[in-house]
């Protein structure tokens, strides 16, 4: 059976986990919905009670019904390098495509529902919360008075975007920052403003899950940092991040946290204090994971290959992923 990987054409960490399953023998087809149609076509029927349904991409073709698991790793827009691109298309491409893949079997990483949900920055926190992480005092608002007395309570402040990057394209990352002492919050009425607690931290740390399995690297910031430099993405530091272990605790919550978001892979940003707490600030469901591995040498593509390359269970659900009512966190 075939592992389907939905990903634009330069994607590093996707080009690792294709060179191991390469290593395995397992079919592999790597597709970008943006080229849907044109370069990528699809057909399915559904008659007489049953779903029949090709893709064809790069000159191979593939039975939906013969696929093992997708990977929706970092897919364009649908119809968008059509000759006459738009809405419309977009929306029929999307539905036709990913409508049909949901009529399969295959196990996803991660399924688009889930994948959805799970970038919405104010229910990270609140799921994060619920599953025992801790989570910097933050306020989301639009109301100027709210953040001065949210200043006032929490005088040393970051800023950063509630959805992550800027949907220009490529999207652009947009740094956290400090809040200046005496800001003047009237410009928060027009646009929802993320502020959240300055952790005081000793380190960063990226830790990747695949299904059941926890790779954890530390970045520590060095001597005479630029206390202004608080996004590690684009910190000047020359510290390597370097493997270690998770922490018990955080680890049956970062587990149960994956359950209930229904989630098979995710990439969590911690900031650790001097007391060692791993402050939760985000999961990334679709998140990079390359650079941790060619500094640490953790095997994480290897894991998502295996994860990618495991049969599908004959238990398994419509959409490979876990129903809501089945998991908990509390």
């Amino acid at each position: 059976m075939t592992v389907l990987i939905l990903t634009c054409e330069q994607d590093v960490t996707a080009d690792m986990v294709v060179a191991r399953l390469d290593g395995t023998g397992v079919p592999v087809v790597r597709l970008d919905p943006a080229d849907l149609p044109g370069g990528v076509a699809l057909s399915g029927e559904f008659v007489h009670g049953a779903f029949r349904g090709h893709l064809s991409a790069g000159g191979r073709l593939v039975t939906m019904s013969g696929l093992r698991s997708v990977w929706v790793r970092r897919p364009g827009v649908p119809a968008t390098r059509v000759a006459e691109p738009s809405a419309w298309l977009t929306e029929e491409s999307a539905q036709a495509l990913y409508g049909m893949l949901r009529s399969t079997g295959a196990r996803w990483m991660n399924h688009p529902d889930a994948a959805r949900r799970a970038r919405h920055k104010p229910w990270q926190l609140h799921l994060a919360q619920r599953c025992g992480l801790p989570v910097p005092a933050t306020l989301i608002t639009t109301f100027p008075q709210a953040a001065r007395d949210f200043a006032d309570r929490f005088p040393d402040l970051v800023v950063k975007p509630v959805s992550g990057a800027h949907p220009q394209e490529p999207p652009r990352a947009v740094p956290t920052s400090r809040v200046a002492p005496e800001t003047d919050f009237s410009a928060v009425a027009f646009g929802p403003t993320l502020l959240q607690r300055r952790v005081a931290k000793r380190a960063d740390i990226r830790l990747t899950c695949v299904g059941d399995r926890l790779f954890a690297a530390r970045k520590a910031v060095g001597q005479g940092a630029d206390p202004e430099e608080v996004d590690v993405r684009f910190a000047t530091s020359t510290e390597p991040w370097q493997p270690v272990e998770t922490p018990p605790r955080v680890a049956a919550s970062v587990h149960d946290y994956l359950r209930e978001a229904q989630l098979a892979y995710g990439a969590f940003d911690f900031a650790e204090d001097a007391d060692g707490i791993w402050w939760f600030l985000e999961c990334n469901q679709a998140g990079q994971f390359g650079f941790v591995e060619i500094e640490t040498e953790q095997p994480i593509a290897r894991a998502v290959a295996d994860w990618l390359a495991a049969p599908v269970p004959d238990t398994a659900p419509p959409g490979g992923h876990v129903s809501k009512e089945s998991v908990t966190c509390e």
